[in-house]
């Protein structure tokens, strides 16, 4: 029998972190995670009665085959991205925002504000960079209150900020409902399409967030990377402790650094409403910021790996859409086939740090005196 220094019998399995693991296996890894999470989809395909192979391909072709899908993908993908960059700092730090979604509708609020009732006081390049202050700032100050609450009072920045996703929400449908409503509208109330000027102008078919986006990611790589509050940052969310022996502000840190990753967020509402939707609604935010979450993780907070993250999600989700039209398959199915892939690309990472040990494969001898 296998004891454990407490005399006890060892358990079946244990798991223990891994110290080291080769570049090599950790790619085995991944790769295993992709095959079985597409075996797995494609036993629920086949429950519905079609081909797996057929509905997988419809999936890629759907999202990259033409112009029209490939600028569907684009305009899913910047605000994945974007909202993917927002977190990061916060992440880093150990400030667990689940609040990205209220704030990108913060921002897009503030933007709308001007799209709607200032679009005919300022031309067109003023109009846009008004709105892209203001969602900046908006974002921010939205994402402050629970920094400042953390830092003053400690309080948990998880509900907090999730808390806050659903404040704004009802913000939003306060404005369709009543003052920003479209007199126009007819029926079930809505708030009214952005003039043309409010709008985001194209490069290559796509509005020039895209553009935005991947410069933000070269610079939040720099900035995390080999700036002083970058540093600060990353010794803050090691240790807070560490960071006051060493004597840094943590509270400043803390609310500075939420402050930004709001202020990115609200920028990414100012993308979908002026790039994309060129309304307000309450879908405005569409998810991005929980799936951003996802992004973030499996990237381990890198930005040059959330773009390619961001795209692969982009072309998963607009590849949903597609096997919806084309196959009949119910969305429910569909979202449920998304998670699927999502499940096992997460779950590979936990392979990666930890390993399962059965009992008999290592005995601890009990010391003797």
């Amino acid at each position: 029998m296998s004891l454990t220094t407490s005399g006890r019998k060892e358990p079946f399995i244990r798991i223990a972190r891994r110290t080291d693991i080769s570049r090599t296996k950790t790619w085995i890894i991944r790769i295993v995670s992709v095959f079985f999470s597409l075996v797995s989809g494609g036993l629920l395909i086949m429950a519905l009665g079609h081909n797996p192979v057929a509905v997988y391909r419809d999936m890629i072709t759907g999202s990259v085959s033409t112009k029209t899908a490939l600028i569907a993908t684009a305009k899913i993908f910047v605000p994945l991205l974007g909202a993917s960059l927002s977190i990061a700092p916060a992440f880093k730090m150990r400030f667990w925002n689940i609040g990205t979604e209220g704030q990108i509708l913060a921002g897009a609020i503030a933007a709308s504000y001007f799209a709607l009732f200032q679009y005919q006081n300022y031309p067109r390049p003023v109009l846009l960079v008004l709105m892209f202050v203001a969602a900046v700032l908006a974002g921010g100050i939205w994402a402050l209150i629970p920094a400042v609450f953390k830092a003053v009072w400690d309080t948990n920045e998880t509900l907090f900020t999730l808390m806050l996703n659903y404040i704004i929400i009802n913000i939003v449908t306060f404005l369709r409902t009543g003052p920003w409503k479209s007199p126009s509208s007819s029926g079930f109330p809505k708030i009214a399409m952005f003039d043309a000027s409010a709008r985001l102008p194209n490069i290559f078919g796509v509005h020039i967030g895209w553009i935005i986006v991947l410069v933000l990611t070269v610079f939040m790589y720099i900035y995390m990377r080999y700036t002083r509050h970058g540093y600060q940052i990353a010794v803050v969310g090691e240790s807070e402790r560490t960071a006051r022996y060493a004597g840094m502000n943590v509270p400043q840190i803390i609310m500075t650094t939420v402050f930004m990753s709001g202020a990115i967020a609200g920028m990414v509402g100012f993308l979908i409403v002026s790039g994309s939707s060129y309304t307000l609604t309450d879908n405005t935010a569409g998810g991005y910021g929980f799936t951003a979450i996802t992004v973030a993780w499996l990237a381990k907070l890198n930005p040059f790996a959330m773009v390619i993250i961001s795209v692969f999600l982009a072309i998963l989700k607009k590849g949903s859409n597609t096997i919806q039209t084309n196959f009949k398959i119910p969305a429910s199915a569909s979202e449920l086939l998304t998670g699927i892939i999502l499940f096992f690309m997460l779950g590979c990472e936990f392979f990666i740090n930890y390993r399962l040990i059965f009992r008999g494969r290592k005995i601890l001898e009990v010391p003797h005196d």
